[in-house]
């Protein structure tokens, strides 16, 4: 994923050299856990935390899964993300072209979205853990917008996960709205209310 961050974020976005960090591939990932969460990604969330920087991301090792930050380390759980983009969809040029088809879920995945789409009069799947039924979807031509809650993101313009697509898809909302990943959040919840999710063991409370 380092050498994609690279390219897209810093060659065609026009991003410092040092807005991407750990991004030479390496074997053992640099001895670091390659997940995309709170716990293995503690440099970026320490870092968030001194309140210098607005956005932040971080990827897993190719790039399949994604974790949102705000200024101060606000956290955007998987499934905030999924729902604020799915709120949001119109706004990207790719789909004001190809339109909005319906979102899904996985099943331990809250039930945000599902607001969404229940607003906007959209179908919202939900399915078992596991991409391919994403994919089933995206085939038969029923879903723009799919997630997880363990940091997987993707729409129908590649059918799998796409970290670094949906990072780009939140910076689209953001210069949309105008506004910070935090004002954006909070926004959500007061239109839509917030859901609440945690996860014991393999076991979820949705």
């Amino acid at each position: 994923m380092g050498s994609y961050a690279k390219k897209v974020i810093c060659e065609e976005l026009g991003a410092p050299q040092n807005s991407v960090v750990n991004c030479t591939p390496l074997e053992d990932f640099g001895g670091k856990h390659p997940d995309p969460n709170l716990t293995y990604a503690a440099d970026l969330v320490t870092e968030m935390a001194k309140g210098h920087y607005d956005f932040g991301a971080a990827f897993d090792g190719d790039g399949d899964r994604n974790m949102i930050l705000g200024k101060s380390a606000f956290f955007v759980t998987p499934s905030d993300s999924l729902a604020v983009l799915a709120h949001y969809l119109e706004c990207i040029p790719y789909f004001k072209e190809t339109g909005v088809k319906g979102y899904a879920r996985s099943m331990p995945t809250s039930g945000a979205v599902d607001r969404v789409a229940k607003a906007k009069n959209q179908t919202c799947f939900e399915v078992p853990t596991g991409w391919k039924f994403f994919g089933n979807l995206m085939d038969a031509g029923r879903l723009s917008l799919c997630g997880e809650e363990s940091f997987g993101t993707g729409s129908d313009h590649i059918r799998e996960k796409d970290g670094l697509w949906a990072v780009l898809a939140w910076l689209s909302v953001l210069a949309n709205q105008n506004c910070s990943v935090e004002e954006c959040i909070k926004k959500h919840w007061q239109t839509y209310g917030r859901n609440f999710y945690t996860r014991f063991g393999k076991f979820f409370i949705v």
